[in-house]
């Protein structure tokens, strides 16, 4: 059977392009944690079943196919934008230079971007940005999934260096939980101070 997701462009298919990136991010709207970004160039004869928007999928999926395609994809990077960037550039400005770090890494270099959302970084690439695109274009989708896993595997992380916030249930989103434990302790050294609720809790104390 088929990937059902049955993409309104199949970028290997029917693109005069050879090599596509496809880039999405991970983390824009938590409280605490980095923003992430990845990029992934798909191998046309190599299928992988099962691509989707990662917020689709279930966590044992995501983590499965995200090994496969590390391994089948022509090229794949992840990188980051931290806490401080967040709060000195906002959100928006942050997530474009992760973007921009993640293709910048890529072992290949594109001839062409799709950008999930509706705005591509600034750069050489020709690009096209598309709301929904991780349900709609493959390698999108591949990219989703693997800032996706990553960034959970980072606050995993942070819920160890960081214990109370519950950092590993919520993944940095301003859950109920996650706000009474800032209002509790206070914001920690990830949290991200440009933020309403954050900064409300540090004006109060």
């Amino acid at each position: 059977m088929r990937n059902k997701l049955a993409l309104l462009f199949c970028e290997q298919n029917e693109s005069n392009y050879r090599l596509i990136a496809g880039v999405d991010e991970a983390g824009r709207g938590p409280l605490a944690g980095n923003v992430v970004a990845a990029a992934v160039i798909l191998d046309p004869k190599s299928e992988i079943i099962g691509l989707n928007d990662s917020k689709k999928l279930s966590e044992s999926t995501r983590d499965k196919l995200s090994k496969q395609i590390k391994q089948q994809a022509l090229a794949f990077a992840i990188a980051e934008a931290d806490v401080s960037e967040i709060d000195r550039l906002n959100i928006l400005q942050a997530t474009m230079l992760a973007m921009q770090r993640a293709v910048a890494a890529l072992q290949l270099e594109p001839d062409f971007t799709y950008v999930d959302g509706n705005r591509s970084p600034q750069w050489a690439y020709k690009s096209k940005a598309l709301i929904k695109g991780d349900q709609r274009i493959q390698s999108i989708a591949a990219a989703s999934i693997l800032a996706k896993v990553h960034r959970d595997q980072c606050l995993r992380v942070l819920h160890e260096q960081f214990p109370g916030y519950g950092f590993a249930k919520h993944k940095g989103y301003p859950t109920a939980e996650h706000l009474a434990a800032l209002q509790a302790l206070g914001p920690c050294p990830v949290h991200r101070r440009s933020y309403a609720p954050v900064k409300a809790v540090l004006e109060t104390k």
